[in-house]
């Protein structure tokens, strides 16, 4: 009988330090790519000397690159503000996630290194997979595409929406295993009972794009579908991944990953919270010292499931108040893309929460008295179009008189608990 494989290579299982010492024997070369091809680390990296920068030590005294500086560094120097190490031509695809940030996928196989977190989240050669992850534009369906395909599995291409579609193709094509974000399988498998069609196929599942709540993975559990979660980012692929509940997220293999104090390049003790910085050893996009905005925690040990490679406690919201609803950014700069829509709001404040097991946001504004009620219902409805428009994301809008909201600094207000 065939022995049955556990991991995805072994690598996973690798001594700590064997890894850690791999990691920054090739550090100095990528920095020296970096600085060779990357246009803006020729400039930002100028005075360091690669050969020096042999431990993590060293690391952490060169510049952060902040993802939430890239719309203006790419807006000056178009299209990748000069991080890109190959030409736009030499490109695979190119990606337009909401900023806009743009983003190249290099033409080899699983270029984002998500078959390693599928494989952890039981995906095997041969097996259909239905990915509700968006085609459009952004790149989450084609990293989820690739890695898929670099396991061998069959990648049925759903994306977003068409959710009654996308139920019947489920109960026609019997697929193994679903990819997308957490809230949308809940539709799925809800539409599926609703209308009396058999989705009972998907019995695992890899979700990202928003935080999976244990309420929403408890129930998916009592469905019969197994679901892990992986953190990812348009940038990055795949930076962690799960390989069984409540354990942590196992860092993917050929990152750097430091956890700093929110706003500095300091790193914070293991279990403390912090931002998540992510060194990658990609050639094609040489990202050193990148702050995702995203908050975690290291978690001492390793998992039981005997992969060696440090964990993260989850995505555990953002440093900048930078927020991630139904699987996409909202940032304070489109709140107040909506204001200037609307001369009658005074102030403006999005505040994220959840209704049952789904993401929902309501755009608290201040404006001044009208003279009905309709004229209110009218500009809440103009209001609420305005927010869809530039967020690309449904919203309730409620109105307020003048000086209601609180005077705190806060755009964008995250009320769910990720308990």
């Amino acid at each position: 009988m065939a022995k049955v494989q556990e991991y995805f290579d072994d690598l996973e299982t690798r001594d700590p330090a064997a890894r850690e010492t791999a990691l920054l024997a090739a550090l100095p070369g990528q920095i020296a790519h970096a600085r060779k091809n990357a246009p803006a680390y020729a400039r930002r990296l100028a005075e360091v000397d690669p050969t020096r920068v042999i431990d993590r030590a060293a690391l952490a005294t060169l510049p952060v690159t902040r993802k939430s500086d890239f719309v203006g560094l790419q807006a000056e120097d178009p299209p990748f503000g000069g991080f890109n190490a190959i030409a736009p031509e030499a490109a695979a695809r190119i990606f337009a996630s909401p900023g806009p940030i743009y983003e190249l996928e290099a033409p080899r196989a699983d270029y984002w290194n998500c078959a390693r977190a599928l494989f952890a989240a039981g995906f095997r050669c041969g097996e259909v997979a239905h990915n509700c992850f968006s085609y459009h534009l952004t790149p989450g369906g084609w990293m989820l595409d690739g890695g898929l395909r670099a396991l061998g599995c069959v990648v049925v291409a759903a994306g977003t929406g068409n959710t009654e579609v996308q139920v019947q193709t489920i109960a026609q094509l019997k697929p193994a295993g679903y990819c997308g974000t957490p809230d949308f399988l809940k539709v799925l498998l809800d539409k599926g009972r609703e209308l009396d069609l058999d989705c009972s196929s998907v019995t695992k599942a890899l979700v990202s794009g928003g935080a999976l709540f244990p309420s929403l993975r408890a129930e998916y559990a009592e469905r019969g579908v197994a679901v892990l979660q992986a953190y990812a980012t348009g940038d990055l692929g795949i930076i962690a991944y799960e390989s069984g509940a409540d354990q942590g997220l196992i860092v993917n293999e050929g990152l750097i990953v430091e956890v700093v104090r929110p706003g500095t390049g300091d790193a914070v003790s293991e279990g403390e919270v912090g931002e998540v910085l992510v060194t990658t050893l990609c050639p094609e996009s040489p990202l050193i010292r990148f702050a995702t905005g995203d908050l975690s925690a290291l978690i001492p040990g390793t998992s039981a499931c005997g992969r060696t490679n440090a964990r993260l406690k989850g995505w555990m919201g953002r440093a900048d108040q930078t927020t991630k609803v139904k699987g996409m950014f909202v940032h304070p700069a489109q709140v107040a893309a909506v204001v200037k829509r609307h001369q009658e709001i005074t102030k403006a404040r999005l505040v994220v929460a959840r209704d049952g097991e789904s993401d929902i946001m309501t755009l608290h504004c201040e404006a001044g008295p009208r003279s009905a009620l309709s004229q209110d219902e009218a500009l809440a409805e103009a209001i609420a179009h305005s927010l869809h428009d530039v967020a690309k994301l449904k919203g309730r809008v409620e109105l307020h008189p003048p000086g209601t909201l609180a005077n705190d600094g806060k755009v964008i207000e995250d009320a769910r608990s990720y308990d």
